[in-house]
């Protein structure tokens, strides 16, 4: 099997920001020829952004545009116009699948709703990623991830514990936006399987509100059976679990913070008492059975936080490698991108970016054949609008008529 399974499948993206875009980059990094459409003029809106830490970026190259952007190729198309719609149609007609995450007013207006695509395309999988789905009364509405997926979504409110004086925010810019932009990637997947199979096209649904139910869904399904919502823990409470000692965040002598996510405790126990220089507790009698673990399991995690708390965290590093039971460090975004798991596998990409730069980004999480992507770089607004159009059988003439109208870039 190839390492990109999506070879051969083309991808029509008429879209913005990161939430869908991101389905675009997944697609492109699996083998898909993506061909992006921008606005005539000012290009995908996120291309403006140059404030905080989204709008990092040396030269050309800008993360923010790259990480859903990579692999593609991008025209730039006034859609309010007939030449520049014409265009659009004809493209559409080539392709596999049209992506959007326009709003309903604006893709009736532009004429590039599901009817006006399969117009010109019966077979075309027209795919909507949109914030609050496309039924109810709120659903021509727009958001982001920050208010839709981690606010509504209940991610916030689940994550920030019930003492903080503020609300925990995402832990990282376009967090569920990429998580939703591989939903998506997985729904396109399934709509060309189903296809193949059947010979009809889908209209595949993504929201960001859909993603936050399905990444809550544990929590929804025990609040819906019990009628209650689980207690969330103190920030100045025990560093662990109330029922397992063996599962919570330990700072470490130097303030960082060593993660024990162990099921089992009373296999684990004296495994992890030998670590943290505490043989002492193995045979202690509050702690000798699974059972009185789990009774007494604030004032053993307690115990194993007070061990943590004598040693930096470089130590434990080096410490807990040959531990039995499941531990992680928390790291950062630089520490996770120098990882040696991460290098391993290949989840940080080579790109060069426009000035022949050597650059790096996250790989989408999908590997087939434990092989890599190689990846290029998001292109510039409107790079391929020539070689786009060209493709259609329009003559140099026809092309500088179009731009001349304010058709294409």
């Amino acid at each position: 099997m190839s390492a990109k399974p999506m070879s051969g499948v083309r991808i029509l993206e008429v879209a913005q920001f990161t939430f869908t875009p991101a389905a675009g980059a997944v697609l492109a990094d699996w083998g898909a020829d993506v061909i992006k459409v921008e606005h005539a003029v000012t290009g995908d809106a996120q291309r403006g952004i140059k404030i905080g830490t989204g709008g990092a970026s040396a030269g050309s190259f800008q993360p923010l545009m790259e990480h859903p952007n990579r692999g593609k190729r991008s025209i730039g198309l006034a859609l309010d116009t007939d030449g520049g719609r014409e265009i659009l149609y004809e493209l559409a007609a080539t392709c596999d699948v049209f992506l959007t995450n326009y709003l309903p007013g604006p893709r009736t207006r532009l004429k590039i709703d599901v009817e006006d695509i399969r117009k010109v395309n019966p077979k075309i999988i027209y795919v909507r990623g949109t914030a609050l789905g496309p039924k109810g009364p709120e659903a021509a509405k727009g958001g982001y991830d920050g208010s839709v997926f981690w606010s509504r979504g209940g991610c916030a409110v689940g994550l920030t514990p019930s003492d903080s004086p503020n609300i925990i925010g995402m832990p990282a810019g376009a967090f569920g936006d990429s998580m939703g932009g591989m939903t998506i990637a997985g729904g396109i997947a399934g709509a060309l399987f189903a296809r193949e199979r059947t010979g009809e096209p889908s209209i595949v649904d993504v929201s960001l509100l859909s993603v936050a139910v399905w990444a809550t869904g544990l929590s929804i399904g025990n609040s819906l059976l019990t009628g209650v919502v689980a207690p969330k823990p103190l920030m100045a409470g025990p560093p662990n679990a109330p029922v397992n000692p063996l599962i919570g965040n330990f700072r470490t002598s130097d303030g960082r913070f060593i993660n024990l996510t162990m099921l089992q405790p009373g296999r684990y126990w004296a495994d992890v008492c030998r670590h943290i220089g505490r043989e002492d507790l193995i045979a202690d009698e509050r702690f000798d059975s699974a059972e009185k673990l789990m009774e007494r399991a604030i004032e053993a995690g307690v115990l194993v936080a007070e061990a943590i708390a004598r040693r930096p965290y470089a130590e434990w590093l080096k410490r807990l490698q040959t531990m039995e039971g499941q531990w992680a460090p928390n790291q950062d975004a630089l520490e996770l991108a120098r990882d040696p798991q991460v290098a391993a596998n290949g989840y940080i990409l080579a790109v060069t970016d426009e000035e022949g730069n050597a650059r790096e980004l996250g790989s989408s999480p999908v590997m087939f054949d434990e092989t890599p992507f190689t990846i290029t770089r998001a292109p510039l607004f409107a790079e391929h609008t020539d070689e786009l159009v060209r493709s259609l059988g329009r003559t140099d003439e026809q092309l500088i008529d179009l731009k001349i109208q304010g058709a294409i870039t």
